[in-house]
């Protein structure tokens, strides 16, 4: 009789979502007093608790009691694995749950993934996604928090048919139930932690962020990993106009680009020129082939594209390189110089020494 209500009601939903506008959410006024109510219950209850347990827990028995709510889980993946007909994704799935469940120790070692088994997570929203029903309104539920009507419904589905913690309350166990249902809630907060930090420091408005966030992860969780385009071209993808064109450069650009990779070549031309001792007829030809820069034929093209692209005359050029042998010339000259005012400086010393000897010998 339960299943049947259930049923029932998320007929009842999804005509409803069925028929939503394309506003995201319609019920913004009603969704923003239940998220104050949610973010004053987890500021003074939920999360002061959720650092407590974080604190005094240690790191293992926190990551196996996840690991043992994320196994029970398992089983409302495969259930919606069948139903979506991903019976490859449903085998892979059951085979985690199995291996989990008994070389796992119950699920607290999550021995699959130590094997490299995919972990999949669905559950019957996304299965009513994938048959093409709409999400509907945005809603806020309290204490649970993001969702919508197609996926609230698939919630209640979920927990009233393929939940093995719903068992417990069936079976009149109803104390253990509550228990386990505050221990999964306090697991998932603790793991929430850091994320719900960031959002309180980096976002000016969290219920915006909230909203966009989630709508856009189930959309990409019902598409296996992708994004429907329409959620990010409104709010995340910038303008065409503001993105630079790089492959345009302004004149002064271009001229000053050649420039600079022409500089080497003179350079390195009159460097090898003086080491060597040889004249400097032709700069270009002077470099090395083994540490050459460019070859001639690179050079001619950069002239030509010099010619080209900017408004300098080719005949700007020659002076640079006349200039460059008239310096060498100087450089050339000054060792000549100074090679004549030493061999003086020595053939004065002589004489001076001969003079000195002939006064020295006394004459005969």
């Amino acid at each position: 009789m339960k299943t049947l209500r259930a049923i029932v009601l998320t007929a009842v939903l999804v005509s409803v979502s069925g028929c939503a506008t394309t506003n995201k959410d319609p019920l913004e006024g009603i969704n923003r007093g239940i998220y104050k109510f949610n973010d004053v219950a987890d500021r003074y209850a939920m999360k002061p608790v959720a650092k407590a347990y974080k604190a005094v827990a240690p790191t293992p028995v926190r990551t196996g009691i996840s690991n043992f709510f994320s196994n029970l889980g398992t089983l409302t993946t495969v259930v919606n694995d069948l139903l979506q007909l991903k019976f490859a994704q449903a085998f892979t799935d059951a085979g985690r749950f199995v291996i989990n469940s008994t070389f796992g120790i119950a699920g607290f070692i999550d021995v699959a993934s130590m094997d490299n088994v995919p972990k999949h997570q669905e559950d019957f929203g996304q299965t009513l996604g994938y048959w093409g029903v709409g999400s509907g309104a945005y809603l806020v539920l309290p204490i649970v928090g993001p969702s919508t009507v197609r996926d609230a419904s698939g919630l209640f589905i979920d927990t009233v048919t393929s939940d093995p913690i719903t068992y417990l309350h069936n079976t009149g166990q109803i104390r253990a139930h509550n228990q386990v249902r505050a221990i999964q809630l306090l697991d998932k907060r603790t793991q929430l932690l850091d994320a719900t930090d960031l959002v309180d420091n980096a976002s000016i408005d969290p219920y915006a962020f909230m909203r966009d966030a989630y709508l856009q992860r189930r959309a990409s969780l019902i598409q296996d990993g992708l994004v429907p385009k329409e959620l990010l071209e409104d709010e995340f993808e910038p303008a065409d106009e503001d993105t630079p064109n790089h492959s345009e450069q302004t004149p002064a650009t271009t001229d000053a680009v050649l420039l600079q990779s022409a500089a080497p070549i003179e350079g390195t031309a009159t460097e090898n020129a003086v080491t060597e001792g040889a004249p400097v007829a032709q700069p270009a030809q002077a470099v090395d082939a083994s540490e050459s820069v460019v070859s001639e034929a690179t050079a001619a093209e950069m002239v030509i594209e010099l010619s080209e692209s900017t408004e300098i005359a080719p005949e700007a050029l020659p002076p640079m390189l006349d200039q460059s042998q008239a310096d060498q010339a100087a450089a050339e000259q000054e060792p000549v110089v100074e090679n004549e005012a030493a061999t003086a400086a020595m053939v004065a010393g002589v004489d001076e020494t001969l003079l000195t000897l002939d006064a020295a010998v006394p004459e005969q």
